[in-house]
């Protein structure tokens, strides 16, 4: 109580003086700080009960007025008195000692005012960048302080100011080179600070009542206060200094104490100061200097923390999760992490587990996209090595269903998540490995995982098989050209699935009766031995509705001309069979607009990969190696040739990646999915090969269905939502596997035509 009618006393009698001149009134502000230490007897009072507060922002205020009074960029008095006296460096000192109580805090806001008002450059000043530098140590020691506000607010204006100039951050970055001699002077003096602790001990470390040491000791020791520190801080200089880059180059296992305190704050229960040391770890991460971004990575635990933190939340997750709710769970966002169970009525188990660790996985992915090269590659190959290979493998590598659907429906949410370009590339060898030789069958064993996961787009359980089709079909949607050519490209590089034939000699091959060039006749195509007599009749049938071949249709390039392909797509489902032109808003030309828009998309994606504008020439193709489609294709064209007995959800998801891998403007992928006339080589099978024999068996089973038209306009006006579910409709199976190959087929149709008017116009 007496303190504070002191503090407004003081107060009024400054209001009423007449104004010193600013380096006076500078010195007279300090002055009463340092008195304070001799005359006060009370150590244990807050800081807040004494006038300190006062003085420090009075300090502030006249260094900003100076400043405001000035040329830019001219040093004051008020400011030279500041940095010769390493006033910065006293500071310091009292506020480790946090001597009175809550001085620390006083510390701290002092010197992130000091940074943030003042314009001119101060860090490169010894005698400001060598206490920052020790203030910064104090920082993130203990979680959930009570300084803990003070100490992410004075990292944050440090972290600006680095990144104001980048280069400042050589200041920070420091050398561990220890004296190895007898006790030096610095090592003398810092002993002696710690027995005079509070400077209310004696050397024999008795304490003393401050008013009856005489005056002249006072004055001793009012002048020994700034220079106990200077001398402390010039010894200390001695061992720890700033370097330049072909120093830190020389001594690269040094400390940077900036992430150190943030990499600790991070892990504050206070969300708002967690995200605050995020914030200031993704300023330092993104500056540019190389010696930085070498010590960030090799003299810091910041990879280690960022994946291990990312292990344990996954660990925490329930073993078993509804894929629905990892696929449709919102509030990821890292910064915006305010998820409340108590007020959430659609919550299920695990949903605030669920949500940490999405928003620390994209606070990863966003650190390591706005990341330096050096840095980002670091990160993005912990997480590689210490979460999908040591903690995610195993769970997708697991035998039970459960534990496979619910990894794996993770695994789709994060590709679908992931947006840094270098940590898609190595989430992308995770799962694929980095093969890119054509395949084999005998290729198992290469990169198990990548087996695994293919095998599971055929699995026993449907929900397994959807799951990990959709993880494809998000994969293949990323800007990364290892994806496309690990899974196709490289099986379809020698064309080796055509059979050669010299110009001259195919157009002799045109025979009549509509029989297309050089295609391979159905009654002896090993994929269709297995068919009936009466399939193959009806394939003839089938076949003769089909417009007539010409010489024209087969061309070097392998480019056909687009009508007769577009018609040859839709006219693979014959009539009877067909159902959407009994519906309206079911036409081939909606089709077109949507496969307008994703030619485009596709194409800005593979832009940069400079992919050939034709096929290889079939004379510099290698066509006596057999042909393998790969794994991922043999499982897709498996699938497709069961669209008639596989359920109408696992059908969708089938033609939709066959239709995305379509898309892609590579002109083998063209050639080799949606050029129904290509010459394919004996054994080989294509898009439209596939389609061909499903077709011929769906002519037979038609056939034993009584009333299979009415039947299948039902089913789809059901499947449109236009009719009410009703009594169970026989061989829906098969009806809804048929409508689903028509549209496929119009989709098709209409990814054909797009592409070759993109390719035909300038």
């Amino acid at each position: 109580m007496f303190s504070k009618f002191t503090s407004i006393l003081q107060h009024a009698v400054e209001a009423l003086a007449p104004s010193l001149p600013l380096q006076e009134d500078f010195v007279y502000h300090w002055k009463a700080i340092t008195h304070y230490y001799i005359e006060t007897s009370d150590d244990k009072a807050p800081v807040t009960d004494t006038n300190i507060p006062s003085h420090l922002e009075q300090m502030l205020d006249i260094l900003v007025q100076e400043e405001s009074e000035r040329e830019s960029g001219e040093t004051g008095p008020c400011m030279e008195y500041l940095l010769h006296h390493k006033i910065l460096e006293t500071l310091y000192t009292l506020g480790k000692a946090d001597c009175p109580p809550g001085m620390k805090q006083q510390v701290l806001s002092f010197y992130t005012k000091l940074l943030g008002r003042i314009q001119q450059p101060l860090l490169p000043h010894i005698n400001v960048h060598r206490p920052v530098q020790k203030l910064i140590r104090l920082c993130g020691e203990v979680l959930a302080a009570p300084t803990e506000n003070e100490e992410i607010q004075f990292l944050c204006i440090v972290c600006a100011k680095l990144k104001q100039d980048p280069y400042l951050v050589n200041f920070f970055l420091e050398n561990k080179l220890k004296a190895v001699a007898s006790k030096s002077k610095a090592c003398l003096i810092a002993e002696d600070m710690q027995k005079r602790q509070d400077f209310g001990m004696t050397d024999t470390g008795q304490s003393v009542q401050l008013e009856e040491t005489p005056r002249v000791e006072h004055a001793e020791r009012e002048n020994d206060l700034p220079q106990l520190a200077d001398d402390l801080s010039t010894s200390l200089d001695e061992l720890n200094v700033p370097l330049s880059p072909e120093a830190l180059a020389a001594h690269p296992h040094g400390d940077y104490n900036l992430v150190n305190s943030l990499l600790n704050l991070t892990k504050s229960p206070d969300g708002r100061i967690a995200v605050k040391a995020c914030e200031g770890l993704m300023l330092l991460v993104s500056l540019p200097e190389p010696a930085a971004a070498k010590r960030l990575t090799q003299s810091t635990c910041l990879c280690e923390l960022l994946t291990d933190r990312l292990a344990s939340l996954y660990k925490a997750l329930p073993q078993s999760m509804d894929p629905l709710d990892i696929e449709t769970v919102e509030g990821v966002n890292w910064g915006l992490d305010s998820y409340s169970h108590k007020e959430d009525a659609s919550a299920f188990p695990g949903k605030r587990a669920l949500i940490s660790f999405l928003s620390w996985f994209d606070y990863c992915d966003q650190l390591i996209k706005e990341a330096q090269k050096t840095t980002a590659i670091a990160m993005a190959s912990s997480i590689r090595d210490r979460f999908f290979v040591g903690i995610m493998e195993p769970q997708l590598m697991q035998t039970s269903e459960i534990g496979i659907l619910t990894s794996t429906a993770l695994l789709h949410r994060i590709v679908r998540q992931v947006t840094s370009e270098v940590l898609v590339h190595e989430m992308v060898c995770f799962i694929l490995g980095e093969q890119r030789e054509p395949e084999t069958l005998m290729d198992i064993n290469r990169h198990p995982l990548r087996h695994r996961l293919i095998e599971h787009c055929d699995h026993i359980s449907d929900e397994i098989s959807i799951m990990t089709l959709r993880m494809f079909e998000h994969l293949l949607q990323k800007p990364d050209e290892h994806i496309l050519y690990n899974l196709v490209l490289r099986n379809l590089e020698e064309r080796n699935y055509t059979e050669y034939k010299p110009p001259c000699q195919e157009d002799k091959d045109v025979v009549e009766n509509g029989q297309i060039a050089g295609a391979v006749d159905l009654e002896e195509d090993p994929l269709f031995t297995d068919l009936s007599p009466d399939t193959m009749l009806s394939n003839q049938e089938w076949l003769s509705a089909s417009p007539p071949a010409s010489p024209e249709h087969l061309k070097t390039d392998g480019k056909t001309e687009v009508h007769k392909i577009v018609n040859s797509f839709l006219c693979l489902v014959p009539d009877e069979a067909k159902s959407s032109y009994h519906v309206e808003g079911t036409g081939y030309d909606t089709y077109l607009r949507d496969a307008h828009r994703q030619f485009r998309d596709y194409c800005a994606i593979c832009l940069r990969w400079e992919w050939p504008g034709s096929p290889k020439p079939l004379e510099k193709c290698n066509l006596e190696a057999s042909f393998f489609e790969g794994h991922f294709l043999k499982i897709l064209f498996d699938r497709m040739g069961r669209i008639l007995d596989q359920p109408y959800d696992v059908n969708l998801q089938v033609t939709s990646v066959l239709s995305k891998l379509s898309l892609f403007p590579h002109p083998h992928i063209h050639e080799y999915l949606l050029d129904p006339y290509v010459n394919l080589a004996s054994g080989c099978r294509s898009l439209f090969s596939v389609i061909v024999r499903v077709v011929g068996d769906l002519m037979v089973r038609i056939q034993r269905i009584p009333d299979f038209t009415p039947k299948l306009l039902l089913v789809r006006k059901r499947l449109l939502g236009l009719e009410p579910e009703g009594p169970i409709v026989d061989h829906m199976t098969l009806l809804e596997g048929v409508i689903v190959l028509e549209e496929f087929c119009k989709e098709l149709a209409a990814i054909a035509f797009v592409k070759y008017h993109a390719s035909s116009t300038p």
